[in-house]
């Protein structure tokens, strides 16, 4: 399979890096400075004491420099998705599936009305990741996953083969009948810790183990999953313990990763996460007053520094 990698930045950056390192046939979409020191030094993964350098890799941001590919990893900031999804159309041939390694829950939905029903498969990324510096991209080693899921809910033969090339790799890619529910329980952790994280200026494990901002989680997780069972999406009945159980026991130095956008003076996803929270609750007659409050909280710092 011919592998293309549509932002490389945390996500991409960690999981197509990964991928190159055991032999997989990757290429990789980026820009600016960061583009200039893969080409010069390589892509440098950096984890907790180990490290994994690409050397001579396939690296441009001209899709058209990469031809058809077999798959597109769509990485990219909520933000982007529509711009972005017009740049790889030079990559998409008429078996092309594009897996959307996005944050949020509606990434899926605006992705195929751009390039098309039938091309996109759900994903969801279990990983911390963030570009360190041009060309480094630095994670945590705790143990990163992927579980991707036709939207259809069948299990098709292309997903397993991509599973299959995943399996020499150091992250676990899950293949599941319901990537819609799986995206949701993971945005009902996600929208809650990107939140709180920002607001509180902390990190996910210190916040977690804080008697007052527990509570806090815990009313914002509840809400997200409110959202979730108005539309009849079929969550995990025990996520927000789960995800309460592993985001106490983080490293106490991880945050969210839109908090490192934020402490970079960069555009944030607050659009995509709390701010979604509460335009999808007023549609759907959902109150959402603690995503609402976190929108209010954070949204003059959304388009970057002030």
């Amino acid at each position: 399979m011919k592998i293309a990698v549509m932002g490389t930045g945390g996500m991409g950056g960690y999981y197509g890096g990964l991928l190159g390192s055991v032999g997989a046939d990757v290429s990789f979409i980026a820009r600016g400075e960061h583009l200039k020191a893969i080409k010069q030094d390589g892509l440098l993964l950096k984890g907790d004491g180990d490290e994994i350098c690409l050397k001579s890799i396939m690296a441009t941001d001209q899709p058209s420099e990469i031809g058809v590919v077999d798959v597109v990893l769509f990485c990219v900031k909520l933000y982007d998705i529509e711009t972005a999804a017009e740049f790889i159309k030079p990559l998409l041939g008429d078996n092309t599936m594009v897996i959307s390694v996005l944050n949020g829950v509606d990434g899926p939905q605006r992705l195929e009305r751009i390039i098309g029903l039938g091309r996109v498969i759900g994903g969801a990324a279990y990983a911390s990741a963030y570009i360190e510096a041009p060309g480094t991209i630095k994670y945590k080693s705790t143990g990163g996953r992927l579980k991707i899921g036709e939207l259809s809910g069948e299990i098709s033969e292309r997903i397993n083969t991509f599973r299959t090339i995943c399996e020499p790799a150091s992250f676990e890619c899950e293949v599941t009948e319901n990537i819609v529910g799986a995206l949701w329980d993971k945005y009902i952790l996600l929208a809650t810790n990107a939140g709180l994280s920002c607001l509180c200026r902390s990190p996910v494990g210190k916040i977690y183990n804080d008697a007052d901002l527990l509570e806090v989680a815990i009313a914002l997780m509840e809400e997200v999953r409110a959202l979730a069972l108005k539309q009849n999406i079929g969550i995990d009945p025990n996520v927000i313990k789960r995800s309460l159980e592993w985001s106490k026991g983080l490293p106490s130095d991880l945050f969210a990763s839109m908090y490192h956008d934020m402490a970079a003076g960069k555009r944030m996803e607050l659009e995509g996460m709390s701010g979604y929270v509460k335009r999808l609750g007023k549609e759907l007659g959902v109150s959402t007053p603690c995503h609402s409050l976190l929108y209010g909280g954070l949204k003059f710092f959304k388009d970057g520094r002030l």
